[in-house]
Parts: C-alpha cells; sequence; structure tokens
C-alpha cells in the first residue's frame, strides 16, 4: 500500500511540475508577446518594423510608377509629336522588363544580402527616375523607365521575401495585409495623381516629385537596413536565364502589342513573340525539373493550395485591370468627362484598398483565406455584372460607388491568398514562390490587358458594322463603346465565376514544419 501511495505521489508531483513549467512558459511568452508589441508589433522587434516600412515605401513609388504614367500618355505625344503606338512603349516596355526580371529575383534573393539588394534596386530606380524627368526625347525617356522597371522588378519579391523570414506565421497575415496598402493602393491612386498633376503641371513633375521620396529611401536605408536572410553561393544556368527571357518576355510583349494599333491578333508583330514565348517557357520549364540548380524552382507547384492560389490571384489581377483601364475609357470617350474627373472616380477605391488591406491581414490571422476570398470575388463579380449594363444615364456616383466596391472585394481576396500560398511551402521555397507569383501576377496584367482591350474593339466593330439605328456618327460611336464595354466586362465576370469557385476548395494552409511536427507527433 505504501508503495502504491509513494507511486501516486510520485505522478501527483510529476503532474504539478509539468503545469507549473507550462505557466512559466506562458509567462514567458507573454512577456515576450507584450515586449514584441511595444517594440515592433507584428514584425517582432523595433528594428524589424524600420525594416519593413522603409522597404513599403521604397515599393510603393516604385509600383505606383506602374500607372502613373497613364494619364499623362497624351501630353507626352504632344510634347514629343509622337503617335499612340509609340508612346505605347513607355507602358509595354515597363511590364515587359519587370515580367523578364522577376523570374531571376529568386537567385539575386539567395546570392546577395537583404542590404545590398535593396540598395541597388532603389539605385536602379532613381537612377531611372532623374533620366526620365529631364528627358529631352522619347528615345531617353524611355531609357528612363526601363531603369525604373528593372528597380521596381526587383523590389517587391525582396519586401515579400524578407517579411517571410522575419515574421512568425500566426502573424504573416497582418504583415501582409501592411504590403497590401502597397500593392493595392499605390496603382489604384496612380491615376487620380496623375490627373490632378497634370492638368495643372508639366507631366515631368511625375518624377521630380517622386525623386526626393526615393533619394531619402536610400539615405534612410544605407543608414538602417540590416540583414536578415541568409546568402548562399548559388549557380545561374545562363540557358535557363534565356529561356525565361524569351518565354515572359515573347509572352508580354506580344499580348501588349495587340492593343499598339500593329493589325490586331493576325499580326505578325502580336503571333511571333507570342508563339516564341511559349515554347521558350515549355522548354524553360522542362529545364527546370531536370537540372540540379533551377532558376524557378517549379517545385512550388506541388503543393496544392499555392496552385490554386495562384491561379486565383492571376484572375484578380486581371480583373483590377479591367476597371482600371476599362472605365477611363467609358468616361472620358462615352460621357465626356475629363481626365482628372476619370482619375478621381478611382480615387475613393483606393483608399478602401488601402484602409482594407490591414485590416483583411488581421481577418486572415483569424480566420483563414477561405471566407475572405469568397466573399471577396462574390463581390468583384458582382460589380463587374454591374459595370456590364452602365449605360449613358448612370449616374457619376454610382459609376464611382461600383469601383469602390469592386476595390474592396478585391482587397479582401489578393493578399490573404498569397500569403495562404506562401504559408504552405518550405522556407527554402520562399524565394521561388514570391518570384512565381510575381512574375505570374505581371504576365496576368499585360495578357488581361490585351485581352480586354481586343474584345472592347472587336465588339465595338461588330456593333457598328451590324447596327441600323439612324443615329448621327458621335452618338453610334458612343453605343459602340458601350457594347465594346460589356463585351468586356462579362468576360472579365466569368473569369472571377470560375475563380470563385476554385476557392470553394482552398483550406488554410499549414507549414510543412508543422506538418511534420504534427506526423512525428502522430507516430510516437
Amino acid at each position: 500500500m505504501n508503495m502504491e501511495l509513494r507511486q501516486e505521489q510520485e505522478r501527483v508531483n510529476s503532474v504539478m511540475e509539468t503545469i507549473g513549467i507550462l505557466k512559466s512558459e506562458r509567462r514567458k511568452n507573454l512577456k515576450n508577446q507584450n515586449e514584441t508589441t511595444q517594440n515592433g508589433g507584428t514584425f517582432g522587434s523595433r528594428g524589424n518594423f524600420l525594416l519593413v516600412m522603409i522597404m513599403i515605401l521604397g515599393v510603393f513609388v516604385a509600383i505606383l510608377n506602374e500607372t502613373l504614367l497613364n494619364v499623362a500618355l497624351s501630353k507626352i505625344m504632344d510634347d514629343f509629336g509622337i503617335e499612340p503606338s509609340t508612346a505605347q512603349w513607355l507602358t509595354t516596355g515597363y511590364l515587359l522588363v519587370i515580367g523578364v526580371l522577376i523570374p531571376v529575383t529568386a537567385y539575386l534573393i539567395q546570392r546577395f544580402t537583404t542590404r545590398s539588394l535593396f540598395l541597388g534596386a532603389m539605385g536602379l530606380f532613381t537612377v531611372g527616375t532623374f533620366v526620365a524627368a529631364i528627358a529631352p526625347g522619347i528615345e531617353v525617356l524611355l531609357i528612363g523607365r526601363l531603369l525604373q522597371a528593372a528597380g521596381t522588378g526587383l523590389l517587391f519579391p525582396l519586401l515579400t521575401n524578407v517579411v517571410l523570414s522575419i515574421v512568425p506565421i500566426e502573424k504573416r497575415g497582418s504583415a501582409m495585409g501592411t504590403i497590401g496598402i502597397v500593392i493595392t493602393f499605390a496603382p489604384a491612386i496612380g491615376p487620380t495623381l496623375s490627373g490632378i498633376i497634370v492638368e495643372h503641371f508639366s507631366w515631368r513633375v511625375l518624377f521630380y516629385g517622386v525623386l526626393p521620396i526615393a533619394l531619402f529611401v536610400i539615405i534612410f536605408a544605407y543608414v538602417m537596413l540590416k540583414n536578415v536572410t541568409e546568402t548562399t553561393k548559388p549557380k545561374i544556368d545562363p540557358i535557363s536565364l534565356l529561356l525565361s527571357t524569351l518565354g515572359f518576355g515573347g509572352i508580354v510583349y506580344g499580348f501588349s502589342s495587340s492593343g499598339e494599333g500593329n493589325g490586331g491578333w493576325s499580326s505578325n508583330e502580336v503571333l511571333v513573340p507570342i508563339a516564341i514565348g511559349v515554347v521558350s517557357l515549355v522548354l524553360f520549364t522542362w529545364r527546370q525539373l531536370t537540372i540540379s540548380q533551377p532558376l524557378l524552382d517549379l517545385r512550388t507547384f506541388k503543393y496544392n493550395i499555392f496552385r490554386m492560389s495562384t491561379l486565383i490571384m492571376m484572375i484578380i489581377m486581371m480583373a483590377m485591370f479591367s476597371a482600371m483601364m476599362l472605365l477611363p475609357i467609358f468616361l472620358q470617350n462615352a460621357l465626356g468627362y475629363s481626365p482628372l474627373e476619370a482619375g478621381l472616380i478611382m480615387l475613393p477605391g483606393g483608399i478602401v484598398m488601402g484602409i482594407m488591406s490591414p485590416i483583411t491581414g488581421r481577418l486572415f490571422d483569424k480566420f483563414g483565406a477561405k471566407w475572405l476570398a469568397l466573399i471577396g470575388l462574390g463581390l468583384v463579380a458582382n460589380t463587374l455584372w454591374q459595370f456590364a449594363f452602365i449605360t449613358l444615364s448612370t449616374p457619376y456616383s454610382t459609376i464611382m460607388i461600383f469601383n469602390t466596391l469592386l476595390m474592396l472585394g478585391i482587397s479582401m481576396v489578393m493578399m490573404p491568398i498569397m500569403t495562404n500560398a506562401l504559408n504552405e511551402l518550405p522556407p527554402p521555397l520562399y524565394p521561388h514562390g514570391t518570384a512565381i507569383i510575381s512574375t505570374l501576377q505581371q504576365v496576368a496584367g499585360a495578357v488581361g490587358t490585351a485581352l480586354l482591350v481586343s474584345i472592347m474593339t472587336n465588339s465595338s466593330t461588330r456593333f457598328m458594322e451590324k447596327t441600323v439605328i439612324k443615329e448621327p456618327e458621335s452618338t453610334l460611336q458612343i453605343l459602340a463603346i458601350i457594347a465594346g464595354m460589356k463585351s468586356a466586362f462579362l468576360f472579365a465576370f466569368g473569369l472571377v465565376v470560375i475563380a470563385w469557385i476554385v476557392s470553394l476548395f482552398i483550406k488554410r494552409s499549414v507549414p510543412q514544419e508543422e506538418k511534420l511536427k504534427i506526423k512525428q507527433g502522430a507516430a510516437n
């Protein structure tokens, strides 16, 4: 009996000791959490917080430039006496460089330190901004834009990889929501800001205004920025680099050329680059799967959530670009609004995206991505449907409300889905995952823009050919624009419905390390 009592007492002592250890660990964790909240919140320390904030500011001004020049193209054409097909290269060339460069970022992030890569990217962007500001002609302006694009293409994947490296998984939604302010708010306010500036000042102010901010970021980063990612000495495969350049570059160039007045989809200037791009991408994929150190590790697509999330991200980029591109055309060419008025209609949506990104990040940490995606994509689909049936009598305020709801839906989808996709990958694949998603987003933007413009143009042409309405030519052209808009928005609606169906199968991703621990625990 005494032996049994002693054994029972030992068990009780062991349990009490375990409880004490757990309480001690809990107090320690609470203390660490309080210190984290006081020092750097989501990012773990004040140093990490400053690191991410200065990188976010750099990425913000870089991404802002993607849409900042769109409204100013007509003024640039007048100043330099150039045709629309030439001016379009300021946008096409920008997308082309980013599409070619982003696949290389996985290698660069592993090869160079955070500090040197960020300073190099911001340096390229700043030099490009200065060159564009003082450009005496279209050739020099284009060189400036290409240098800007080279810096921009490096910055966003680097920022995403840094956040994945320093933020624990349970707080990544909030952190990526903060980054979402950059990827959603910056391009959304670009047309508005550009419209205000161009209406009152020279288009060069668009570059001179960005220049001091870029210089401030470089100086601050030089003093404060530290290295947070581990560097290795990966070898770069020249054949993969060539195939990547031809593949992504050919696709972006071909689809972008389709909207530049080069004879449409049947012209060699469109079909040949696309054909070269497709063949090169097939060879690129085969090579990445057969060499020991791929430029882009396509094993990321072995993970189901990553595959589905990437598809949703590509579709949502097409939907966002459709609104940002088609609405200003309708407002100016059909309703007769000024560039400033067309830009202002986009402003509330941009503000909503900026406000909602951190909020949706916190909601992602708590509930996961599935319900955010279902609600957000449902909102996007409904808004695109409403856009398809706007008419000349639709009030300005109604269109503004529709656009704001569209941007609200996009903000609920974009960063949660991206974070959920990257969370499923093991850490060695983070640079490759961010590079793949960023590349496919750019390609989707270029392809989606070309497709929607083509659909709108073809539908407008068919309307003019088949109509029997006896109206003035100007009225028929406006009605043709409305018909083209309807077809383009219905096509975008169909794509978003596909994304909504895919999101039904999205699950909350569990990191590979967590899965391994769960398996080991079950085995024990």
